[in-house]
């Protein structure tokens, strides 16, 4: 592959809904260029190579091809649809300067749609839409239109539409020319057509966004004055870059209709690499430049158990090539790319150059994550992308024994290539826990494991890390007492137990005139502090108790350390039901952002999860923030629950906040369920 400087690049993400068509477009634009020989079915695609994502029919993550023509390079992105790998849109968001939403005709502005819109803005991009499948029943490119202009306002400018007839789409316009075609796969004739009102209004809208952007344009436009080509363009591509337009292109992704024309006009109206700036690590711009020494932005890692790390990354500044030694400003070590390649879906291909704004790969670096910044000359890192936090959870217990070592290498893995995922051993439950973004995204983790590493595992629930305390005091005694030949047992100890404030045990003394020598204390208090760990009702951890040695006795010869705090035990054992002993359960702030219509439906599924409204705060684009605090125990579905009640919009964290006290007909279902 040839050399391309920072002003002949340009990059492109293709975002939406799961199921919009972005990899089966993805290959009908390398389809279109002569990269490959026909556009593939799902789950036979180009950019859907791995072998889950073959067998699933769905992209799982990002993928990256470069397009070369007319002396332009288009890194082309394909991003997941489905909201479980949203890591992929983030990851393509953040190397990419442009978005392309794909949106079917049929299924119009949904979920997925919007939110790749939203975070696309948030993060500064330009934005397209392409509207396909319109060979689809019911599919509707003018209704989507309208749903369009309804929610982005004047911003909407449609660039090419379908001539309709009856149901069937019959040809497609060029609205920057008027010129009208007949598509027959890649095959484009020109036709001759009278434009008919659906169609005049696309135009004059296209005509009112491009005046918009510049006075001497709307000076020539009221004048009635038509524009050229070239200011049509040019004005699209200034205006995508600043925001104020978004084009919207059509066509059919499966047949390959219309696509010569939707990609040579997005190729001219897509702003360049070289026109972008960064985020630093401090907020500040920073500009690409080839005159700069070398940087580079590490967006994606792949973990391969035979390759090793492979490291996705856009040049920010100078000339990177081979061999070339850069420095972590994060680890402060330095790295070799050993040898340099570009991503071309599931294969590399190896360059001796890559310049700011292009997109490249190298494997096996060392403590290099997604995120890094590696560069020759120090300075500020790229500001970090960050992701959204997982939501859903499954505890995770090794199908074969001895396996432990190898599912914990695999996972450790597995999270640096998805920053949306985490594994740990949770102390307090005693097991291994697999946060991802959904259920779909667990079990896929847990086939990657088995395929990627040999570790096969077992999802459970987990554990909810109930604890046990005490709602009032009590005195007793706990006496051991052992004879048989020789040297005998004997402790006897006193302990008021009562509640405290203290997640740990409170240990006290106040035993005179040494009833119970001081040096059996620490045994006392030994045998309590193991006690706790073992509560009467269920078995969880003890919280909040004290325990004061008030009194007791001893033997000169049979007492020992033993016998101390097998007698403290005894007196735990029986003191604590004395206490009124109670259920705790851990309880979480909960924070929903959420479209306001479905302000009501979630509301009731928090309330049906025994969680409290504590507040909440209007946002922009008719949007609620919803706070509350639930108990965690009844969390384990909530993502699901969101995604069912608003359609994949709404967004929540879940932070451990308190523990609360179990009410008394749930605790003793968890109590009957721990004891059997």
């Amino acid at each position: 592959m040839k050399e391309y400087s920072m002003n002949k690049i340009k990059n492109v993400v293709l975002l939406g809904h799961g199921g919009s068509g972005k990899t089966t477009l993805a290959d009908a634009l390398l389809y279109n260029a002569g990269i490959i020989e026909r556009i593939g079915a799902v789950g036979a695609t180009v950019m859907d190579f791995d072998a889950e994502e073959k067998k699933r029919g769905a992209s799982l993550g990002l993928a990256v091809y470069p397009i070369e023509t007319n002396d332009t390079k288009i890194n082309l992105f394909d991003a997941p649809g489905q909201f479980d790998f949203v890591s992929g849109v983030y990851e393509g968001l953040s190397a990419s300067e442009n978005a392309v939403i794909v949106i079917s005709g049929k299924s119009g502005l949904t979920a997925g749609a919007k939110k790749s819109f939203e975070l696309a803005k948030e993060m500064g991009k330009g934005v397209a839409f392409f509207i396909g499948k319109l060979n689809s029943t019911h599919a509707h490119y003018f209704r989507v239109v309208s749903a369009l202009t309804a929610n982005y306002g004047a911003a909407v400018c449609p660039v090419i539409a379908p001539i309709v007839e009856g149901d069937a789409v019959t040809g497609y316009v060029n609205l920057i020319n008027n010129t009208a075609y007949r598509a027959d796969g890649l095959t484009l004739t020109q036709i001759n057509f009278t434009p008919t009102d659906e169609i005049i209004k696309m135009r004059d809208l296209l005509l009112e966004a491009v005046a918009s952007t510049d006075e001497a344009l709307m000076e020539k436009y009221f004048e009635g004055e038509a524009f050229t080509d070239e200011e049509v363009v040019s004005a699209l591509s200034a205006g995508m870059k600043s925001g104020d337009i978004c084009p919207v292109f059509c066509g059919v992704q499966a047949s390959g209709d219309a696509i010569p024309l939707f990609a040579e006009l997005l190729y001219k109206i897509l702003p360049l690499a070289e026109s972008s700036t960064v985020k630093d690590e401090n907020g500040e711009d920073i500009s690409l430049d080839e005159n700069s020494k070398p940087k580079i932005f590490v967006f994606k890692t792949v973990a391969d158990a035979f390759v090793g790390r492979l490291s996705y990354f856009k040049v920010i500044s100078g000339k990177v090539t081979g061999d070339m030694r850069l420095t972590n400003l994060r680890t402060g070590e330095e790295e070799r790319l050993s040898k340099l390649m570009v991503a071309k879906a599931g294969k590399q291909e190896e360059v001796s150059a890559l310049y700011p704004g292009d997109i490249g790969c190298v494997s096996k670096l060392g403590d290099v994550k997604t995120g890094d910044t590696l560069s020759a000359s120090g300075g500020p890192a790229i500001k970090t992308t960050v992701f959204p936090l997982p939501c859903i959870s499954s505890a995770v217990y090794p199908k074969n024994k001895g396996e432990e070592e190898k599912i914990a290498s695999g996972m450790a893995r597995l999270c640096e290539e998805d920053p949306t995922i985490s594994f740990g051993f949770k102390t307090d439950t005693l097991e291994s826990v697999l946060s991802a973004m959904g259920e779909v995204h667990i079990d896929v983790i847990a086939s990657r494991l088995k395929s990627k590493f040999g570790a096969e595992v077992v999802l459970k629930a987990p554990k909810v890390a109930y604890k046990e305390t005490i709602r009032k005091s009590a005195k007793v005694q706990g006496k051991y007492k052992k004879q048989s030949g020789g040297h005998g047992q004997f402790g006897d100890v006193w302990i008021e137990f009562s509640p405290s404030d203290s997640d740990e045990l409170v240990f006290e003394e106040s035993v005179v005139g040494g009833a119970v020598p001081k040096n059996f204390f620490p045994a006392v208090e030994k045998g309590l502090r193991e006690s706790v760990t073992k509560g009467v009702l269920a078995g969880y951890p003890m919280v909040g108790i004290k325990a004061n040695l008030y009194d007791g006795s001893y033997h000169p010869v049979d007492s020992s350390e033993m016998s101390f705090k097998t007698a403290a035990s005894l007196a735990f054992k029986d003191g604590i039901p004395q206490c009124s002993p109670v259920l705790l359960e851990p309880f979480g702030k909960l924070t929903v952002t959420l479209p306001e219509d479905n302000l009501g439906d979630v509301i009731g599924d928090i309330n049906k999860r025994r969680g409290r409204i504590i507040g909440m705060n209007p946002l922009n684009n008719k949007q609620q923030e919803v706070v509350g605090e639930v108990p965690i125990a009844e969390m384990s579905d909530f993502a699901t629950a969101m995604r069912s009640i608003t359609g994949g919009i709404a967004t929540f964290t879940l932070e451990f906040e308190r523990y609360e006290e179990v009410p008394s007909h749930i605790a003793q279902k968890v109590i009957d369920e721990a004891n059997k």
